[in-house]
């Protein structure tokens, strides 16, 4: 997320992400999981197999146990609780509860579940993307997690995917094999969507510029993009002339723009240019 210095305008636009993302994993789980009893995913994948042995819907488990891990997460971690996790919670819980109320479903939107997991992957999936990558948390079972953290010495991932596996296994039982399966490939596609949207809203290009003349390339860098950039001299291996070259690192909207630039002003300029989604310092990641 871009950086933005004002305290309150900052702190706003995390809330409104936040709330964004949480009604898109609402969304994805009320209208594509729960209809097929897509069983993967913490709480909401529990859910659904709740929901066939009970009188409860899904997304009334899914709310309960929502609120009843919340006061868990108070009772055993006290101000370490942090309030977007609290606050994702509730958007989570309301989210599903105006979907149900408002938007009654039956039966599946499609006849078509390979179509329908897909979206019961990628819409939660993007949500819980956008969540870490911000630092927040969804709730459910990463309050879970989070306990487990500060109280024990256990594995973290390892305790949080047998959950999920547990629901998977589970879903073979109360519907059948072909739900199940479903669930098991849900599962899988599930961290490889997280993973792919976090590294792709990180994206960066990396600079390497070598060039005879620095001074216009740095100064468009500096004023033109607002972004900072590393000098140093090195010489050339064959022709021994010297050469200067510039390290610098920006946003994909921003490299085109200096790549253009550069082969405007200097057309010589060698350019070696690579992605990275982990850049820490400033103006990037927060150490």
């Amino acid at each position: 997320m871009k950086q933005i210095e004002n305290p309150y305008m900052r702190t706003f636009a995390e809330y409104a992400i936040i709330t964004a993302s949480m009604m898109l994993m609402a969304a994805g789980t009320y209208f594509f999981k729960f209809p097929n009893n897509f069983s993967f995913g913490g709480v909401a994948g529990f859910s659904t197999v709740v929901s066939a042995l009970t009188s409860l819907s899904a997304s009334d488990f899914t709310s309960i146990a929502n609120i009843v891990l919340l006061f868990f997460g108070f009772a055993f971690l006290g101000r370490d609780f942090g309030f977007k996790t609290v606050y994702a919670t509730l958007v989570m819980s309301a989210g599903l509860w105006i979907f149900e109320r408002f938007c009654p479903l039956t039966h599946t939107i499609t006849d078509q579940p390979l179509l329908e997991l897909l979206f019961a992957v990628f819409l939660p999936g993007i949500g819980s993307a956008v969540l870490f990558n911000i630092g927040a948390s969804s709730g459910g079972t990463d309050i879970i997690a989070m306990i487990l953290k500060k109280h024990t010495s256990l594995n973290i991932g390892t305790v949080l995917m047998l959950v999920d596996v547990a629901a998977v296994v589970s879903s073979f039982f109360v519907f059948g094999p072909e739900t199940g399966l479903f669930s098991l490939v849900g599962l899988a596609a599930k961290s490889l969507v997280i993973d792919n949207v976090i590294e792709s809203i990180n994206l960066c290009k990396c600079f390497n510029i070598i060039c005879d003349d620095a001074e216009p390339i740095c100064s468009y860098i500096i004023h033109t993009l607002g972004r900072s950039a590393t000098v140093y001299k090195a010489q050339g291996a064959f022709s021994h002339h010297q050469k200067t070259i510039i390290l610098t690192t920006m946003h994909r909207g921003q490299a085109v723009k200096l790549r253009n630039f550069i082969r405007r002003t200097e057309p010589t300029a060698f350019i070696l240019i690579s992605n990275s989604s982990e850049i820490i310092g400033k103006g990037f990641l927060s150490h």
